[in-house]
């Protein structure tokens, strides 16, 4: 054990203080400070956007250069020629031609760039509500009836559970909530695998491209070393992920009496983020790091040279790729596939899959559990097998790949199995 711990703590050590490290820590709090500061200013620094109307409907021109809005201003003009010149003058930013012929609105946008789409969509809107005003003066409509028939319809959504009578009871509905966190739980674990795999891989290769490898075997035993490398590794995760948890808990406990903040936590209660469905998803992620890591470490002792192990992780990152994205695209638009159903119980996948459809409540805590157990018993399994394959992988200088590597260190793993016996 004392040489484990040295191993895992030198890993530790020398990651934690590299400058990389450092900087993949200030990075996320750089774009948000970056992201705030943009927002911020962003108001102050924008200009008006002038448009200029042109219209048939003098009256109707009039009117609705008098309606301004924060996003532009109207200027009447009495001609599209007039328009065009104005345009190319740099006076307007774009000119609306406005038409009402039998009392169809036909608006038409020209401009050199886009006015931006939120601009663009006010626009349709201000039409679509003319529009609507020019129907109800012909149907001689008043505006209390107008109103009524752009009244929407109510819609809301009920939980419901039956208990053991059969009786059906109502309760809140907490899925939004937790999707956006499955979301972003799951969204840390593709950036968590993606960035590890990597110092894994090179953590394990390093030594082996070396040669220093025989000396290491000789005062050590080769699980003990794979052991250690990957501990240390996963320490580094775990810091930063400490470290991330924190900064949360610290910026929150200082702007939780921002007017913003209090909008966004509106309505949310211990009882909508703590539960099953939370710990389900923090096991999950758990589990899926650890697996991921192992895998990891499993294919950087099967390369020769440190700058392979882009090549031999690639696997690992299409992988997370296919569960990560079955997740995002049936997560929310089609809960109930079967695709999604059977994938959340596939090992190295479900660590992507299950926490979304706990989200969404279409798998039960029994689900989910035989989802971890199955995911346990592959951990476990995928990590023996990698512990007894690095002994004979790490001496294995193959220049022919991953594959012709992993097939030579079976063959050397069976062979030392029959002289055994």
């Amino acid at each position: 054990m004392s040489k484990f711990w040295i191993i895992a703590s030198d890993v530790y050590k020398k990651n934690v203080k590299s400058v990389s490290f450092i900087i993949m820590i200030l990075v996320p709090f750089i774009v948000m400070g970056i992201i705030f500061a943009a927002g911020s200013l962003a108001g102050g620094f924008s200009e008006e956007t002038k448009v200029g109307l042109v219209s048939d409907n003098q009256e109707l021109a009039t009117q609705l250069a008098k309606s301004k809005t924060d996003d532009y201003t109207f200027k009447v003009v009495t001609s599209q020629k007039e328009a065009e010149k104005q345009l190319k003058d740099k006076d307007i930013d774009a000119f609306l031609v406005l038409n009402t012929n039998d009392e169809q609105i036909q608006g038409k946008l020209y401009a050199e760039s886009s006015l931006g789409t939120t601009t663009e969509m006010m626009m349709g809107q201000m039409l679509n509500g003319v529009q609507s005003s020019l129907n109800a003066s012909k149907l001689n409509l008043t505006a209390e009836q107008l109103a009524s028939l752009s009244q929407p319809a109510n819609f809301e959504k009920t939980k419901v559970s039956f208990d053991d009578n059969g009786t059906m009871t109502t309760g809140e509905d907490n899925t939004g909530i937790q999707s956006a966190m499955s979301f972003v739980i799951t969204i840390i674990l593709w950036v968590i695998i993606i960035t590890y795999a990597s110092i894994i891989a090179q953590e394990i290769a390093s030594e082996k491209g070396t040669r220093i490898m025989e000396v290491i075997l000789s005062s050590t035993k080769a699980q003990t070393h794979f052991y250690g490398k990957l501990t240390g590794v996963i320490l580094v995760a775990l810091t930063q992920i400490v470290i991330y948890a924190a900064s949360i808990g610290i910026g929150y406990s200082q702007l939780k009496n921002l007017d913003m903040v209090k909008s966004l936590l509106d309505g949310l209660s211990s009882t909508n983020i703590f539960g099953s469905f939370l710990y389900f998803t923090l096991v999950f992620f758990v589990l899926g790091v650890l697996v991921y890591s192992v895998l990891a470490a499993l294919c950087g002792s099967l390369v020769s040279k440190p700058e392979d192990t882009a090549k031999a992780v690639q696997p690992i990152i299409y992988i997370a790729m296919i569960g990560y994205f079955i997740g995002i695209s049936l997560g929310t638009t089609d809960p109930q596939n079967i695709v999604i159903k059977v994938s959340s119980y596939i090992p190295l996948i479900s660590s992507f899959i299950m926490p979304i459809r706990l989200a969404s409540e279409t798998v039960s805590n029994t689900g989910a559990m035989i989802s971890v157990l199955i995911l346990v018993v592959f951990g476990v399994l995928l990590t023996m097998f990698s512990a007894k394959l690095y002994k004979s992988n790490v001496l294995v200088y193959s220049e022919g790949g991953v594959l012709k590597s992993l097939k030579q260190s079976i063959s050397i793993l069976r062979n030392e199995r029959k002289k055994v016996n």
